[in-house]
């Protein structure tokens, strides 16, 4: 039976979306209007204490048993996991795919999350203190993101859930007032990764 993805057409979203074309697994896409309020039902809730998308079913969880996950990362993780795919068996090279999952996480997500939510506020004086503040922290992030990329192809060496991670919110980079080429490093990543059949599949499914 397929998973059950429960999304939107939104960075996190399009995170998982990406992952489980890359990983070949059977889903089925489950849209939560985050438009209309959706994400607040309570059948929703009971599967995203948080009232988050993205969220999934796994019919077939550990042991056979269905298992609902919520919170893009361990998402990510969860099909890691359960495919052995872009998630390493090699403690050592696992650490490094979970510290970039984290830097996404807890901060290419948020940061950039903030510089979208800052340029749609129309008192001049609220958005520009903001925008600011934001949009250097997220410039920060691309700077840091632009010296790992220098020697390495992925951002944990080989591809990884990582680099989908991170590729959700990359994604979004003219939405959030980055020009790609001032990060060579990054564009060339990011091409590289725009180029797979699995992620063009991953960005073309219907999420809203």
């Amino acid at each position: 039976m397929p998973i059950e993805f429960f999304a939107y057409n939104t960075p996190n979203g399009r995170k998982i979306s990406v992952a489980l074309e890359e990983m070949g697994l059977p889903y089925s896409v489950k849209i939560v209007d985050i438009t209309k309020g959706q994400q607040h039902d309570p059948t929703f809730l009971k599967i995203s204490p948080n009232n988050k998308i993205p969220a999934i079913i796994d019919p077939d969880g550990p042991d056979g048993a269905p298992i609902s996950v919520f919170e893009s990362g361990a998402i990510l993780i969860y099909l890691g996991e359960k495919t052995g795919q872009f998630w390493p068996k090699n403690p050592r090279a696992r650490i490094s795919v979970l510290e970039w999952l984290m830097f996404q996480m807890g901060g290419f997500g948020p940061m950039p999350g903030q510089v979208h939510h800052f340029l749609q506020v129309e008192n001049e004086q609220d958005r520009r203190y903001g925008l600011e503040r934001f949009s250097k922290e997220t410039r920060r992030l691309y700077g840091v993101m632009n010296v790992r990329l220098a020697d390495r192809d992925y951002f944990a060496g080989e591809i990884s859930i990582a680099d989908f991670a991170i590729l959700g919110w990359a994604w979004r980079h003219e939405r959030h007032k980055v020009d790609l080429t001032e990060f060579p490093n990054v564009k060339r990543w990011y091409d590289a990764l725009m180029a797979r059949p699995g992620v063009q599949r991953g960005f073309a499914v219907k999420l809203s």
